[in-house]
């Protein structure tokens, strides 16, 4: 036997969310609007369903499902791609929305993307075949990054990313080394982008460059999704 399993998720009105994923290079299969709101895009394998609900609150939604892919790298940029010709910019704050492209630290190279449903859409290629989460290290800075990145890009809480970043940063008995203050400026200003804090955005972003500029050959080939996503923000 074969088995599939479809995500059927929940949307207030169907056509938005039809737009969106018509610009990331889905097809709209089927489409119905009696005797209930029901909608099928497809793009390669990936299939997914909607169901119109008028009293579902898109800012208040817990859908989601996880996509896995073979190349997630390509899937990333093909959608930031699509939806930068649709909206005329990447979107990555409110709704819809598409985030960051990371490795996390339960084996998987992942990002979020959420429809204008509010359904969140997780999309990964394993890097390695134990798929728990791994223990938060012990370092001071090395642990903050940890939970930093969890809270902003698997959570999808930058409000509690920017606390704990602030709080390390802010230590007077403890330095991060270069590598690490990098990171964890990068990930700072991309919260506060997504915050709609402009200023500490700014602030972060031009204090990353200026430790960037230091780093040796070595040190930049260790994070290199971070250097490209600085350069990403300055644009």
């Amino acid at each position: 036997m074969a088995e599939k399993t479809i995500p059927i998720l929940p949307c207030r009105t169907i056509q938005p969310v039809l737009d969106f994923y018509t610009a990331l290079g889905f097809e709209v299969t089927f489409q119905q609007t009696s005797p209930n709101p029901y909608a099928v895009v497809e793009r390669g394998d990936i299939e997914l369903q909607f169901f119109g609900l008028k009293q579902h609150e898109p800012t208040e939604s817990y859908s989601t499902c996880y996509v896995l892919t073979d190349d997630v790298d390509g899937l990333h940029e093909s959608f930031r791609t699509g939806l930068k010709a649709a909206y005329g910019k990447i979107p990555t704050r409110g709704l819809p929305r598409i985030g960051v492209l990371k490795d996390m630290s339960y084996g998987m190279r992942q990002f979020l993307m959420t429809d204008p449903g509010g359904n969140c859409i997780r999309i990964g290629q394993p890097t390695s075949e134990d798929q728990r989460h791994r223990p938060a290290p012990k370092e001071t800075f090395a642990r903050a990054l940890h939970h930093a990145s969890l809270l902003a890009d698997s959570k999808e809480d930058p409000a509690a990313a920017a606390k704990v970043i602030d709080r390390v940063l802010g230590l007077e008995d403890e330095r991060p080394t270069p590598v690490q203050r990098l990171r964890l400026l990068v990930l700072r200003a991309d919260v506060a982008g997504r915050l709609g804090d402009v200023e500490t955005a700014a602030s972060a972003l031009a204090e990353a460059a200026a430790v960037a500029a230091q780093l040796g050959a070595q040190e930049r080939d260790s994070v290199q999704d971070d250097l490209e996503r600085l350069a990403e923000l300055r644009a």
